[in-house]
């Protein structure tokens, strides 16, 4: 069973800084990627940023890049968010997401994400 625990999610004002941390248990990743997604209110969910475990290569969003960095540990099978200026259209609730490399699977796809957290909250404040 694939459980994924988000945290670091909180209060800060614009110009802020948080790093989201996703813990990821009961299975091997070595074949996976790691996503952040967000919803914000009254707005559908959007790809923020992925990275796969074997290579390391990332993507990212537009709207976040050179702003936010993912990151991982393989040794503690954690995925980190790093988030520095941020803004008040980042507030939204943020979640961890895990996908099977597969010849079908899209970084910014959703639906190619087989596991999920449960969700961790961001408010910027302006």
């Amino acid at each position: 069973q694939v459980q994924l625990v988000e945290s670091g999610g909180g209060l800060v004002q614009a110009g802020g800084s948080l790093r989201l941390s996703c813990a990821a248990s009961g299975r091997t990743f070595s074949d996976c990627a790691m996503g952040w997604f967000r919803r914000a209110p009254g707005k559908e969910r959007e790809f923020v940023s992925a990275i796969r475990w074997d290579t390391g290569i990332t993507y990212t969003a537009d709207y976040v890049k050179g702003r936010f960095t993912i990151s991982r540990d393989n040794a503690k099978n954690t995925v980190y968010l790093q988030m520095i200026s941020l803004k008040p259209e980042d507030t939204a609730v943020y979640y961890c997401a895990v996908a099977r490399t597969t010849w079908t699977w899209r970084h910014s796809d959703a639906l190619k994400y087989d596991y999920w957290g449960q969700g961790t909250q961001v408010t910027v404040s302006s």
